[in-house]
């Protein structure tokens, strides 16, 4: 089993998630998914890793990518893919994942089963450590996404959610990026978590035990 590893061996990839393909993912629901891809490039974002941005036929229906991926990644270049189903064919995608420097890559796409699987499978080939965000990358029914993600398991890809993602990553609430630097992320992508620290805050603060509860183990 493979696990992430250091801060200065990984890479983030968003390969192909695009307002006018958003629609496309609908193996489950579209809020959750919506915040799934802005919670992968906020992870990203958060460890200051570098990140490879693709899109194809941007000038068409598949539209740009969302201005928020734009506005946390200002100096990255966005790879426009000219035709290749698979991103890892394009040359200038390649060269970009090469020029990270990094061996171990975290990827999330539209659609799971054709841009993040091919990427994914191409990627693990050329003997990159893939880690997967199950939850950023979206298809057309639960039924694709499991084919797709079983596939992808049998080529040795790990298939991740965000929070083990982050917590891979992090692997320790005191490190940096830590609990200071994660809490924000958490209250603004995964509330329920945040929600057990302002219960935990709370309890400390006030020191009150309900009767019975001090039977509780």
């Amino acid at each position: 089993m493979e696990f992430l590893t250091s801060l200065l061996l990984f890479a983030f990839v968003i390969i192909d998630i695009q307002v006018g393909l958003f629609s496309v993912a609908r193996d489950y629901d579209a809020i959750l998914y919506r915040n799934a891809i802005y919670a992968h490039a906020g992870l990203a974002k958060v460890f200051g890793t570098p990140m490879v941005l693709t899109t194809s036929g941007d000038v068409g229906p598949n539209g740009p990518l969302p201005a928020d991926f734009l506005d946390m990644f200002p100096n990255t270049p966005v790879i426009k893919l000219l035709g290749e189903v698979n991103a890892w064919d394009n040359p200038e995608f390649r060269k970009a994942i090469e020029a990270t420097g990094k061996k171990q890559v975290v990827l999330a796409g539209i659609t799971t089963d054709v841009c993040t699987s091919f990427a994914a499978l191409s990627m693990r080939e050329a003997g990159y450590s893939v880690f997967v965000n199950v939850e950023a990358s979206g298809t057309t029914t639960e039924l694709v996404r499991s084919v797709s993600n079983d596939r992808m398991r049998d080529a040795g890809v790990q298939v991740l959610s965000t929070f083990a993602i982050m917590s891979e990553l992090m692997r320790d609430w005191r490190d940096t990026p830590g609990a200071a630097e994660l809490f924000p992320f958490l209250d603004k992508y995964y509330p329920a978590y945040t929600m057990i620290a302002r219960a935990h805050r709370a309890a400390v603060e006030n020191g009150t035990v309900i009767t019975g509860e001090d039977k509780l183990h």
